[in-house]
């Protein structure tokens, strides 16, 4: 039998951590390792647990933002994904620069919270849509860069894109094309470093700019 993955979890609020631990348990594929409410939680348990994702809000005593370097000097693998009410563009893109593999907003839904938990073990990152439009809108790159970006893709790198455009998954995309997992996951790195962006949401949104670019 497969071992699960391994979640912490850290926030304040009792009642909205009991809430997450045990949808996640309720899951299969998860294993509720540890909980937390402050930065120094977060620190112990990166330390001592090893979680294989840790979920932590930035909102906590001590500061979510403040524990991501902490954690990481002492467990540079830590995989990390806020769990946070906060849509400022500055905690985003502070989170994503210190090491968090992923930033949710505290109203997705446990399957959703699941799937992204997924993804970030699996060794991509996750920033909710609405955030990483707004973090696209703030840069200064223009929808003509956009669309000339996305012609620099190989074609299959454009196929895989549009897929992942219209919301699949890299194992649903690998089904589609006929190919292996970890050649999609290998087209999407190169993708997003192409791109510039972070994550593939990141990307469909340069996708979606580029489209909208041509249709003018």
């Amino acid at each position: 039998m497969t071992a699960g993955i391994r979640v912490a979890v850290i926030d304040d609020h009792p009642l909205f951590r009991e809430g997450v631990t045990r949808s996640l348990s309720e899951i299969d594929g998860f294993e509720i390792v540890a909980e937390g409410s402050s930065k120094d939680d977060a620190v112990r348990i990166a330390g001592n647990i090893n979680p294989d994702v840790m979920l932590m809000d930035i909102s906590m005593p001590g500061g979510g933002l403040n524990a991501i370097p902490l954690i990481l000097e002492i467990a540079p693998l830590q995989k990390i994904v806020m769990l946070t009410v906060s849509e400022a563009s500055d905690d985003v893109t502070a989170a994503l620069n210190t090491g968090a593999k992923g930033y949710v907003l505290k109203g997705i839904g446990s399957r959703a919270l699941a799937d992204v938990i997924r993804m970030v073990a699996a060794g991509e990152s996750y920033v909710a849509p609405t955030l990483s439009a707004k973090l696209l809108s703030n840069r200064s790159q223009t929808p003509a860069n956009r669309s000339e970006l996305v012609a620099s893709l190989t074609p299959r790198e454009q196929e895989v894109l549009h897929l992942v455009g219209a919301g699949m998954s890299n194992k649903h995309v690998a089904r589609k094309l006929d190919l292996q997992e970890k050649t999609v996951k290998h087209h999407m790195t190169q993708i997003m470093t192409k791109l510039g962006v972070t994550n593939r949401t990141e990307a469909a949104m340069v996708l979606r700019d580029a489209l909208d670019q041509r249709g003018q």
